[in-house]
């Protein structure tokens, strides 16, 4: 019986997540909202990076709990996860150095989708009853359906049913992708680096996960923002020394990612059709499972921000699709190629080994001394990572339930999701995670309705914000409408 909800699971996630459900309709809405906002991902990119990075934060009285620079790190801390690295590693010896090319296609087709995910999350966004911000594709779903086709109507219907589907999605995916996933990386990787148990593991999390959670979004924002830019600086540096190691190489590694991204020279064989469509499928589906560019979570993070200006937000929160996926995978993706990892150890079929290989063969260059440095960074990475990416959905599980439920299940949310952790790390439920990979995937559907039905809002905010020739000089924009 257990085979065979196994078996069922797999073909499920298989068809989500394969090259005729999920991957084109991404994509499909992706170049629809990057076309409506004419681009709007290039022109404002250096503003939107200021905001989320100088300016940081708000001002005036505006509604929210945490800051811009909070809800930013808070997005980045659940999506900058495992898949950064290992993912992205093997999703490169599977279909070759072509797929980095199609993950760059999703960061930038992607930024337009989150920006319009935020854009909503912000605007629909509502007080629980104990006045925290509640918002994201549930909230958008229901109240912009409603407002677009009259209370009582057809489509009003049609947006709460799609609203709770995605709540519901949302909810169990944060146990799955969100919690025993990454529990689970994080024990595994103490355990074969450091030769920690994974009971200890265990215990040790709940105990840090219990810290930061407990205490609700402004603690996980403090967290988040003291952690995720030190821990994904700290990784492009370690990066960059390897890049340095092989920068004769880099050149070429370049030309054969877009060469390959159109013939395919998958690591693994097959003729050069199926290579090509290998490289696209793997990295479409890698980039897009990374940076979460219309699976609607961008939109919870970013409801909780203190903003006055959807559009500004959505600016803010565009920037985490391009720090994943265009800074973070494209480091792992082009130490993977440069060192030849993606070649030499593409047989074994786990990326951190990959990833690990690489480090280690590029610092072992330099000294073979250096050689298990490059073990112990991929090692420790993975935990920061997997770590964070836990904290952050953790947020988003609550957010649905709260919005199923009420506010009466936050607080037993959060102590069902820390007692999951040991459970995660200390035991193999491979059920759980295709179901919860399935419902990751099916969060995507409803977003991505809503997002279409919806995209009419989504132009007219961002034409009004940017018709304001003061637009650059927020402090002046907020002044004057006070």
């Amino acid at each position: 019986m257990t085979d065979t909800i196994q078996a069922i699971l797999d073909a499920v996630v298989s068809f989500v997540w394969g090259p005729f459900f999920l991957i084109p309709l991404l994509l499909i809405v992706g170049v629809y909202l990057t076309i409506r906002l004419g681009g709007l991902q290039f022109r404002v990119l250096g503003h939107a990076l200021w905001l989320a990075l100088i300016r940081r934060t708000e001002g005036g009285q505006a509604k929210g709990d945490i800051s811009h620079y909070q809800a930013l790190s808070t997005a980045l801390a659940a999506t900058v996860g495992v898949g950064n690295i290992a993912g992205v590693a093997l999703a490169i010896g599977v279909g070759g150095p072509g797929a980095l090319f199609w993950m760059w296609v999703t960061g930038v087709l992607g930024m337009a989708t989150k920006y319009s995910e935020a854009l909503l999350g912000v605007k629909y966004r509502r007080p629980d009853s104990k006045g925290e911000m509640s918002g994201g594709p549930m909230f958008y779903l229901r109240h912009g359906f409603a407002e677009k086709f009259g209370p009582g109507s057809g489509g009003a219907r049609l947006g709460l049913v799609l609203g709770t589907l995605f709540a519901l999605f949302g909810a169990v995916a944060s146990f799955g992708i969100g919690n025993m996933t990454q529990a689970n990386a994080v024990a595994g990787q103490l355990d074969s680096t450091f030769g920690v148990p994974t009971w200890l593991s265990g215990i040790v999390m709940v105990l840090l996960v219990a810290a930061v959670i407990l205490g609700g979004i402004k603690s996980i924002g403090r967290f988040a923002a003291g952690v995720v830019p030190f821990m994904i600086i700290a990784y492009v540096l370690a990066a960059l020394v390897v890049l340095a190691v092989y920068v004769t190489e880099i050149p070429a590694a370049i030309a054969l990612i877009f060469t390959d991204a159109f013939t395919g020279t998958s690591a693994v064989g097959g003729f050069l059709g199926s290579a090509f469509i290998l490289a696209m499928q793997q990295g479409m589906a890698r980039g897009m499972f990374s940076n979460e560019s219309g699976l609607g979570t961008g939109g919870i993070a970013a409801a909780a921000a203190k903003t006055a200006h959807p559009v500004r937000q959505a600016m803010v929160s565009m920037t985490q699709t391009f720090i994943d996926t265009i800074i973070v995978v494209t480091m792992t993706g082009l130490v993977i190629i440069v060192t030849g990892a993606w070649h030499a150890e593409a047989d074994t079929g786990d990326g951190a080994l990959m990833t690990n290989w690489a480090m280690s063969e590029a610092l072992g260059s330099i000294s073979p001394g250096l050689a298990p440095v490059g073990g112990a960074i991929v090692a420790i990475s993975l935990m920061f990572f997997a770590f964070t990416t836990l904290v952050g959905w953790s947020y988003y599980g609550e957010r649905c339930l709260d919005y199923l439920v009420g506010r009466k299940a936050v607080i037993p949310f959060r102590i069902v999701f820390v007692l999951v952790v040991y459970v995660g790390a200390t035991t193999d439920l491979s059920i759980a995670w295709a179901f919860s990979d399935a419902a990751n995937g099916l969060m995507a559907v409803p977003n991505l309705i809503g997002l279409l039905v919806l995209s009419g809002v989504i132009v007219a905010e961002t034409k009004k914000y940017f018709s304001d020739p003061d637009w650059k000089k927020p402090d002046l924009v907020d002044a004057r409408q006070q």
